[in-house]
């Protein structure tokens, strides 16, 4: 009842402006970062990790910010799955989106390059109403919200979803298979089994080596996209140029290159890089855990 009752609620939100969500955003925001102090928790010790140089009130401050755009990212999920479609492409703008049309043009094979910033869903949902995207998902528990989720994955029947209990071989041939730019979020800790340690903001980092892999098996472009929330509001995603000399043929320095790019973005937008996960959840043998509670 509740989930049905969420979705009325987002349902009945999207019809609003856009500046009057986001104002919404900017209480809900405010409220999470005081009530939700497990995840408040984890995201200060991810900042601390990564930024040790700044004071804790410049990392409490941009914590702050990163609520209110987690609050953004949750309130405009109604936007996403029942808005308008036209109204959606209107709040995100390209910046150098060449890079990816002439490769298109070119019958290349396409990765985008697509970490967790906080305002990935209105870019790839404005996105793919004109770029057909293969992507992996990720099963949720709920029923009801596995549902809605997929339902809006393929709003515009113009996306190939890929479960992630698939695996490396059917993401590959679907590839193959397809002219469809593969979206890569990779920032994210799979554990020991599937990752190798690199650097990331100089912490030792379980990170997957999908991106050397895939591109080496498919033979396809990387493409980095970032989107960016702007002041108004509205969303840039930014394309940059595909890599050159990759993949090498060595795959830990290609996974320290990703991360090392990655790096660079976080460090132009911080508050809007997603800090509420474990990033550092899996350590190198004899190392404790960041996360264990005091």
């Amino acid at each position: 009842m509740w989930m049905r009752l969420g979705f009325i609620f987002l349902y009945l939100l999207q019809m609003l402006p856009l500046r009057l969500i986001h104002a919404l955003a900017k209480g809900v925001g405010w409220l999470s970062y005081y009530a939700v102090a497990p995840r408040r928790r984890i995201g200060l010790i991810n900042l601390r990790h990564c930024f040790p140089e700044w004071t804790e009130q410049q990392r409490r401050q941009v914590l702050r910010e990163h609520f209110y755009h987690m609050a953004m990212l949750l309130l405009e999920y109604g936007l996403y799955w029942y808005g308008d479609a036209q109204r959606l492409k209107n709040m995100v703008d390209y910046e150098d989106r060449h890079y990816l049309d002439e490769a298109l043009a070119a019958g290349e094979k396409i990765i985008l390059l697509y970490p967790h910033f906080t305002a990935f869903e209105a870019a790839v949902y404005a996105l793919n109403q004109d770029v057909p995207l293969i992507s992996v998902y990720s099963h949720q528990k709920n029923q009801q919200m596995d549902d809605q989720i997929l339902k809006g994955r393929h709003r515009y029947n113009n996306v190939f979803l890929i479960g992630r209990t698939e695996g490396l071989r059917a993401i590959i041939k679907k590839i193959r298979s397809s002219r469809a730019p593969f979206l890569y979020l990779p920032d994210q800790d799979f554990g020991r089994r599937e990752s190798i340690f690199v650097d990331f903001f100089g912490v030792p980092t379980a990170t997957i080596t999908g991106l050397s892999r895939i591109a080496t098996l498919t033979k396809a472009k990387v493409i980095p996209a970032i989107p960016t929330r702007t002041a108004d509001g509205t969303v840039t995603l930014r394309f940059y140029p595909s890599w050159e000399n990759f993949p090498s043929n060595d795959v830990v320095a290609d996974t320290q290159r990703m991360n090392d790019f990655i790096q660079a973005r976080v460090c132009e937008q911080p508050a809007q890089y997603y800090w509420l996960h474990k990033r550092f959840k899996t350590r190198p043998e004899g190392q404790a855990s960041f996360y264990k509670q005091e």
